[in-house]
């Protein structure tokens, strides 16, 4: 695998300071951590800051989501790693703006850990209250009798969403907290992988497939799936995917949702279109209404080949924020 890097050591240095200087209107490294970017524009006092993080290689995710109606800071980790309490704290410090200050992340030992300590030390040594919302929208990765085990996959993008939009409305911390915990109870996703990445610092694989084969339920950062096998037609994964989203959540005729079709890094949108036409074909037959839609690369995982699907369940709350203008470098909506 090729791939335009100096040092595979540096890549995330080199990458943050690339996005920081080519949107400088949106975006500002703070001194004291240079994996620490809030938003460069002015925020209301008294609004909840919106925090998020996680690991690089998902690219939009997670910087690119630092904006207007979305959040007002990120932590940047090592590819596919947490960051580590220390840029998260800097972060917290520089958006709060008297009401406290949310952190949004995947259900993942590494952020549970580091953000629960960085919420702890801005508690204990900065007076600022901290809530926290988890993703683990994934159904492939525990049953639904231990739903308190998924990984957060894809559905991120529409907590964040959500909770970007409630702090905007002026909602306090706890409403923004319940809010966002509320888009995460009701976001499902499941993915498919066709191709691994390549890290850089060894340029080996994440994982091992042939090239007639596909993994169902394969995680972001190469997490085995539940089952790999030949690889079908658009429509038979898309069947696949959404048929075992339906199976897990409770979504009626007559009810909105929204639907993501997330590229995972090397496919191309025809791909993930005919997939997205596909899933509009089965939500109509049973009577489900698309709100809103979104298709591309949202939470990516470098170059991997594949996708997933997201379901978000709707109602007039949860809808109301994903209506919700947002001005990001990498999504505008308008």
């Amino acid at each position: 695998m090729k791939k335009l890097i100096n040092n595979p050591n540096n890549v995330v240095e080199e990458m943050v300071e690339g996005y920081a200087t080519a949107h400088p209107d949106y975006i500002r490294q703070l001194p004291e951590n240079k994996r620490s970017l809030v938003t460069a524009r002015e925020t209301k006092q008294d609004k909840v800051g919106i925090l998020i993080g996680g690991g690089s290689g998902h690219e939009p995710a997670f910087m690119g989501y630092v904006g207007e109606g979305m959040a007002d800071g990120v932590a940047v980790g090592n590819i596919f790693a947490s960051p580590s309490p220390e840029p998260i704290l800097e972060v917290t410090k520089a958006i709060d703006k008297g009401a406290g200050v949310v952190y949004l992340y995947g259900n993942y030992a590494g952020d549970v850990m580091n953000f629960g300590m960085a919420a702890e030390m801005a508690d204990m040594e900065e007076d600022i209250e901290v809530g926290a919302a988890l993703a683990s929208d994934d159904v492939a990765s525990a049953p639904v009798q231990e739903k308190e085990k998924r990984r957060g996959i894809a559905g991120e993008f529409f907590i964040y969403k959500a909770a970007g939009a409630a702090a905007d409305f002026g909602y306090n911390l706890g409403d923004v907290v319940r809010i966002a915990k509320k888009a995460n109870e009701n976001t499902r996703s499941m993915g498919v992988g066709l191709t691994p990445c390549y890290l850089p610092q060894t340029n080996e694989p994440s994982f091992q497939i042939n090239e007639d084969e596909m993994e169902i339920g394969l995680g972001h950062h190469g997490e085995p799936g539940i089952e790999k096998g030949k690889l079908e037609t658009a429509d038979r994964v898309a069947d696949r995917l959404l048929g075992d989203i339906l199976d897990d959540i409770n979504i009626s005729k007559g009810d909105d949702v929204a639907v993501l079709v997330n590229g995972l890094g090397s496919t191309p949108k025809m791909d993930l279109y005919i997939i997205y036409r596909r899933v509009d074909q089965i939500l109509k037959e049973r009577g489900i209404n698309i709100y809103r839609s979104y298709v591309g690369n949202y939470i990516t995982s470098l170059e991997m080949g594949g996708c997933s699907i997201t379901l978000m369940k709707l109602d007039d709350e949860l809808s109301k924020t994903v209506d919700h203008a947002v001005d990001c470098p990498m999504f505008v909506q308008k």
